[in-house]
């Protein structure tokens, strides 16, 4: 099969398309004609980095939608041509290829009249945005929350999902990016470059601040909404965990929440499962029309290196995705 190489831990840059054999599905696997797969800053940091688990020529890519072509031994509920999209594990071979496997407990169904590029573009940052809103903070309670980096992949698909719960939602953007916010949701855009983020919370809040935050860009602006957010408020990273000593103890009782979507491969089954279950529900949302997949461009295989150069610039909005079996 055809499929786009690492022939080495930092070399991501210069991969290209090779021929390699193509996986075999192993109990409890799937195999997938991989029709799309979507791209996320992940792809390039693991790939710079490499994995312990790793063998060379190693084949990246995380976010995928397809047909499944063949069930391992144990595989009940899946069939033969049913259109799937999944989160892969990153200590395995990926999606960046006409063929790979997943475990079929962990797939969602397509639905008809989503597309396989729109589904594909949901995996890593639409779920990750899902499981900080609603499997790790109380959104219910809040009334506002502040999302750190609203044109990206991760804070697009949190600002739809907030607000379909019917949160006040803030968002830090560059000033370029503040229609295309408010165009997904966002009733205020700040401007991280020229603006003071806590100084602008706080006015809009008549100096409350937000009940929660969810924090995609890192350390540094993690620690700095601690001074914006309400008394009793959340804050969930991705990017980093924040200063906590900055606060004195028993003040402002915030409460954190890490999300690394990945860690779920090596969880419990019945966890496994619940990536599934996101998937399912992101994708009901989008087949009703109440999210968008931020589908903003689509790639050939050969492509994606130059794709994740100008992912790692931090210069593109909304998510793309690569088109590998037409």
């Amino acid at each position: 099969m055809k499929a786009l190489l690492l022939e080495e831990k930092g070399q991501w840059k210069e991969m290209k398309a090779g021929q390699i054999e193509a996986p075999v599905p192993q109990k409890g696997e799937i195999l997938i004609k991989v029709h799309a797969s979507g791209l996320n800053p992940v792809d390039y940091k693991t790939a710079a980095n490499g994995n312990p688990a790793w063998t060379y020529p190693h084949v990246p890519g995380l976010d995928a939608a397809g047909t499944v072509e063949g069930l391992g031994e144990g595989v009940s509920g899946i069939e033969i041509g049913d259109r799937v999209v999944y989160h892969g594990d990153m200590t395995k071979g990926g999606s960046f290829a006409e063929y790979d496997t997943t475990p079929a407990h962990m797939v969602s169904i397509i639905p008809e009249g989503v597309t396989f590029e729109d589904a594909a573009a949901l995996p890593t940052a639409g779920y990750t945005a899902y499981e900080a809103l609603f499997r790790k903070m109380p959104i219910h309670t809040f009334k506002t929350i502040l999302i750190q980096g609203g044109a990206g992949g991760v804070g697009g698909f949190a600002i739809q999902l907030a607000k379909q719960a019917g949160l006040e939602v803030f968002t830090t953007a560059s000033a370029e990016n503040h229609d295309y916010v408010k165009s997904l949701g966002a009733d205020h855009a700040i401007d991280y470059r020229s603006e003071n983020v806590t100084e602008k919370v706080l006015e809009l809040t008549g100096g409350r601040g937000v009940d929660a935050v969810l924090d995609t860009v890192s350390r540094q602006t993690a620690t700095e909404a601690l001074d914006y957010i309400a008394y009793r408020g959340q804050l969930a990273h991705i990017a980093g965990a924040p200063d906590t000593s900055t606060i004195k103890p028993f003040t402002k009782v915030i409460s954190f929440h890490e999300i690394a979507l990945g860690a779920i491969h090596k969880a419990d089954y019945e966890s496994q499962k619940d990536l599934a279950a996101m998937g399912d529900e992101m994708l009901q949302l989008l087949k009703d029309g109440k999210i968008q997949s931020l589908l903003a461009e689509k790639i050939s295989l050969e492509e994606i290196p130059d794709a994740l150069v100008r992912l790692s610039e931090r210069h593109v909005k909304g998510k793309i995705v690569a088109v590998i079996n037409k």
